[in-house]
């Protein structure tokens, strides 16, 4: 084979059919899910209210305290908000996972198709799937694509440890979101006398995904899929990771380093 034989090719109307299909999930996740959290605030209001009327009968103007009435129905009000606004945070974070997902799979789908037009053998396949994420990028970067000095790269660096804290909890992509991107853990105190000195006390459970944040995710995916070389030849081939070469030659049924 020569050194211009395509490896990986990028099949255009291909490549916009994975554009129209993270686009259409994440329209379609906004106005079926999303929206349903726009007026929390004057659900709220109203919780507080049928609070009023669901419990006027219990008042009794004699004994009860008008005060201490109405501020239960506050009391009621505002944890029906609370609970409401953490079913909207949880509902966004599921919506970033799906998507994520999502692309993680479709990458590892390409990836593995475009192997098998020049290579026999389930060993390859095998490991594209079980690598991690660092691992493809080990591998796009030897095909000679330098994704890593991207900002899509980054975001979706970020975009995967917050779906595995929100999956996981804590562990060591918690402490990876903290030191690298500790704007997905606010500070619920932030602005006040109880605000946090150190972000060593913020956990999984203060994990948020604002809308601006969800749509830079979005955005990466998207930048993401255009910037996929259309073809990558031998040529283009620099080197390629440790474990991509031994799956290719544990299939050939040869050693890593033999001629």
């Amino acid at each position: 084979m020569t050194g211009t034989y395509v490896l990986f090719q990028m099949w255009g109307p291909f490549r916009q059919s994975l554009i129209d299909g993270h686009l259409f999930y994440v329209e379609q996740a906004r106005k079926r899910l999303l929206t349903q959290f726009e007026n929390i605030e004057a659900e709220a209001d109203k919780a507080s209210e049928d609070w009023l009327e669901n419990n006027s009968h219990r008042f009794d103007p004699d004994r009860d305290d008008p005060g201490s009435f109405y501020e239960a129905a506050g009391e009621a009000g505002i944890e029906f908000y609370r609970l409401l606004s953490d079913m909207r945070d949880q509902t966004q974070l599921s919506v970033v996972a799906g998507m994520f997902h999502e692309w993680d799979k479709q990458l590892r789908d390409w990836l593995v198709a475009e192997v098998r037009h020049w290579h026999r053998g389930d060993m390859a396949a095998e490991k594209i799937w079980k690598a991690n994420f660092s691992d493809l990028a080990d591998l796009l970067e030897g095909l000679g694509w330098k994704i890593r000095s991207t900002g899509y790269f980054k975001l979706l660096d970020a975009c995967r440890l917050v779906v595995n804290v929100y999956k996981h909890g804590k562990g060591t992509s918690l402490d990876d979101l903290k030191q690298s991107f500790p704007e997905f853990l606010p500070d619920p105190n932030a602005g006040t006398r109880l605000a946090w000195s150190s972000s060593d006390v913020l956990d999984h459970t203060d994990l948020k995904v604002s809308d601006a944040q969800f749509q830079a995710f979005s955005d990466a995916i998207v930048s993401f899929w255009k910037d996929v070389p259309e073809n990558i030849s031998e040529a283009d081939v620099a080197s390629v990771p440790a474990w991509f070469e031994k799956a290719i030659l544990k299939d050939r049924g040869q050693k890593a380093g033999a001629k």
